[in-house]
């Protein structure tokens, strides 16, 4: 039995070993597992199949630690960002973005980032800690929530782009994603899932060992050394080198599908020459696709996004050597909830 007095730790197992400890019937631990990851209650008192009695016990003794949301921001173009308090206080950022055929959460994973890539709102902030895996799931939970009352309909994609690098928080992530997959969870299928990293080679590799069955997207952003250590301090450790085995060991253990990010930075990145040696990578990688994405300025950095001819040169080489490329346009740019714009804007963090 553990110790800990988060109950969202405990298996179905050690609940019901609790209840059987405490006298209660065991058919309680079921009713309170489905209270907790089924139903999403963040509030024993809501749990109203549960005696008064059983509820009370359950509040004296254990913390829920759920997170709650502060403010919500509505874009002119639909997407929707959340900012969310943490039960010690902390602020993290999730976004709603719907198109046709799809309902995406963004969600966060760390409390603030480590990492210092130059363009990223969220870099400039420190990193205070990870978040726990019910921390999560609870924003999946709300954003799900969100998505029913706002759009009428259920998530159907997750994406791990917000705050943070999922890869070093990589317990919790994993943690949060069997949660969120299992049929007595959310019951999502990890084929809608995608796990974005900044590189972290010893950690993609260690996807493979675990054999995920979900999606991985790196952020490449450059494609040579020079050019990735000047934007990703972290490539001088993690090397485009090392990211390609990486991601080839992770491919031939999962099968799962690759995708490459690249925003476009004006006269940094977007010249043929860079995008000849971009095919060249896209070569070596069992990538399906390389999503080029549209630079969104953040205040007190000087990157600029190239125009509209820059992007169809560079986006019509790569075509051209038949890589499948696609452009991601920007959505709640107007509302800072854009790619590599999410920061908590009061300062907080």
């Amino acid at each position: 039995m553990q110790t800990t007095k988060k109950i969202r730790s405990f298996t179905l197992p050690e609940l019901k070993s609790y209840f059987e400890l405490i006298g209660d019937k065991k058919f309680r631990a079921m009713q309170t597992y489905e209270w907790l990851w089924k139903k999403n209650c963040r509030d024993f008192e809501q749990m109203s199949n549960l005696p008064q009695e059983t509820r009370k016990k359950l509040a004296e003794e254990f913390e829920l630690n759920p997170i709650t949301v502060d403010t919500t921001q509505y874009s002119s173009d639909g997407t929707v960002k959340s900012r969310f308090k943490t039960h010690d206080g902390h602020l993290i950022e999730g976004v709603l973005i719907p198109t046709e055929k799809r309902i995406t959460a963004c969600v966060s994973s760390q409390i603030g980032c480590s990492l210092t890539c130059a363009f990223c709102a969220t870099g400039k902030m420190a990193r205070k800690r990870n978040l726990d895996f019910d921390e999560i799931y609870d924003q999946v939970a709300i954003l799900n929530e969100q998505s029913e009352q706002i759009y009428g309909k259920k998530l159907t994609n997750i994406v791990f782009m917000g705050m943070g690098e999922p890869l070093l928080n990589y317990r919790n992530v994993l943690q949060a994603i069997d949660r969120i997959t299992a049929p007595d969870g959310m019951n999502m299928s990890p084929k809608r899932i995608t796990v974005s990293t900044a590189g972290v080679a010893k950690m993609i590799k260690q996807l493979g060992d675990d054999q995920v069955r979900f999606n991985l997207a790196l952020s490449l952003h450059a494609p040579t050394d020079k050019k990735r250590d000047e934007i990703m301090p972290i490539n001088e450790t993690n090397t485009i080198d090392q990211l390609v085995e990486a991601l080839n060991y992770f491919y031939e253990k999962t099968k799962n599908d690759i995708t490459l990010e690249y925003i476009l930075f004006s006269n940094k990145n977007d010249s043929l020459e860079d995008a000849r040696e971009l095919v060249k990578i896209y070569r070596r990688i069992p990538t399906h696709l390389i999503n080029v994405i549209e630079y969104n300025p953040i205040a007190g950095v000087t990157f600029q996004k190239p125009d509209e001819e820059a992007t169809s040169k560079f986006t019509d080489f790569l075509a051209k050597n038949r890589v499948n490329v696609r452009v991601r346009r920007s959505r709640g740019k107007d509302i800072d909830a854009a790619c590599g714009q999410l920061a908590n804007k009061d300062g907080r963090g």
